[in-house]
C-alpha cells in the first residue's frame, strides 16, 4: 500500500495512579503516582512510529504545554501537527489502576476544540489510512470536527479506521447515532465491551458476525484472549495473545493494538499478519506503566 498512517483525536496530561493497597476512604492511601504523556490517539501514534510506521499526528492542546507534547511526539518519532488553543489547557486524565482494572476522572480540556481544518489536503494526500479515537467522535464533536475529517477522508479515497474507545461515552454519544455516523468506515477495533454494546450481542462471534455487517473489517479484542478477525464473506480468525511475564498497567494497550495492526495492515493490507502483530504490541504495552512506549 505505502503511505503514512494519519492519527487524529486526542492527546492528554495522564496522571497514572497506582494504589499500594486498597483505597482508604477520607484519609490517605499510599500510591505509586507518575505524571505522562497520553491520549488514546497520541498513543497509538507513539505505538505505530515504535514499530516502524511513517506516522502524522493531529490533535489540540493548550498553551501551557503545547512545546513539551510536540517535543514528546517528536521524540517517539511522531511528526506532529498541533494546534494551540488559547486560554484552555490540555486535556487531563487521573487513570487509578486496580490490577487489570482502570478507573478513569477525565476532563477533555483543549480536545474539545479539534478543527476540521487541521487535516488538511496535504496530509491526506500522503495518508494510507486515518485513524480516529472515539474519544474525539463522541466527546469533542460538537464543532463536527471528527465527522468532517472522516468525510474528507473518504472523498479522497482514504482509508478510515476507528476505535470507539469508551462504553461510558458511546453511551453518552448514542449507540445508534454512532454507528449511523461511522457509516464508511472500514476498519473498526473495539472490545467486547464496546463490541456487546454496538450489536446488542454478548458472545464474541455474533458481536464480530453482526458489526461485520456494517464495517467490511472488524478486529475484535479480547484482553488475555487475544483477538479475533472478522471479515465480509471470509470465516473468523482467532490469534491468540502472547504469554505475558509480569502485568504492570492495562493503559494503553487497546491503543497499542490498534497502532500494531495498522502499522503491518499499511505495508501490504495482510489483515491476519497485523491481528498477529497487534496483539503481540498489546502485549508489550501492559507490562509498562503508562500509554507510550518508552523512547
Amino acid at each position: 500500500m505505502g503511505g503514512r498512517l494519519v492519527v487524529v483525536g486526542d492527546v492528554m496530561n495522564d496522571i497514572v495512579v497506582a494504589p499500594r493497597g486498597p483505597l482508604r476512604l477520607d484519609t490517605d492511601t499510599d500510591a505509586r503516582i507518575q505524571p505522562r504523556p497520553g491520549g488514546s490517539a497520541a498513543n497509538t501514534a507513539a505505538w505505530a512510529s515504535s514499530v516502524g510506521a511513517p506516522v502524522d499526528f493531529v490533535g489540540t492542546v493548550g498553551s501551557a504545554d503545547a512545546d513539551l507534547h510536540a517535543d514528546a511526539l517528536r521524540q517517539s518519532g511522531v511528526t506532529p501537527h498541533l494546534h494551540v488553543e488559547p486560554g484552555m489547557p490540555t486535556g487531563t486524565i487521573v487513570i487509578i489502576i486496580e490490577g487489570q482494572r482502570r478507573s478513569m476522572l477525565t476532563d477533555r480540556g483543549a480536545n474539545a476544540a479539534l478543527r476540521s481544518d487541521l487535516l488538511g489536503e496535504e496530509l491526506l494526500d500522503g495518508a494510507a489510512v486515518v485513524h480516529m479515537s472515539g474519544y474525539s467522535i463522541t466527546k469533542d464533536n460538537s464543532r463536527g470536527a471528527p465527522i468532517e475529517m472522516m468525510r474528507a477522508a473518504k472523498e479522497r479515497g482514504v482509508l478510515l479506521s476507528v476505535d470507539p474507545a469508551s462504553i461510558g461515552y458511546l453511551t453518552d454519544y448514542g449507540v445508534e447515532r454512532f454507528l449511523d455516523d461511522m457509516s464508511g468506515v472500514d476498519l473498526i477495533f473495539p472490545n467486547l465491551d464496546e463490541g456487546a454494546l454496538l450489536s446488542g450481542e454478548t458472545e464474541p462471534d455474533r458481536i464480530g458476525a453482526v458489526l461485520a455487517e456494517r464495517f467490511p473489517m472488524v478486529v475484535l479484542k479480547r484482553g488475555a484472549q487475544g483477538a479475533t478477525l472478522h471479515r465480509r464473506d471470509l470465516p473468523p480468525v482467532e490469534v491468540p495473545a502472547p504469554r505475558v511475564e509480569k502485568f504492570v498497567d492495562p493503559t494503553g494497550a487497546g491503543d497499542a493494538f490498534a497502532a500494531g495492526f495498522l502499522a503491518r495492515w499499511i505495508t501490504d493490507h495482510d489483515a491476519e499478519a497485523a491481528t498477529r502483530n497487534a496483539v503481540n504490541v498489546a502485549a508489550r504495552a501492559v507490562m509498562l506503566i503508562g500509554g507510550r512506549p518508552p523512547v
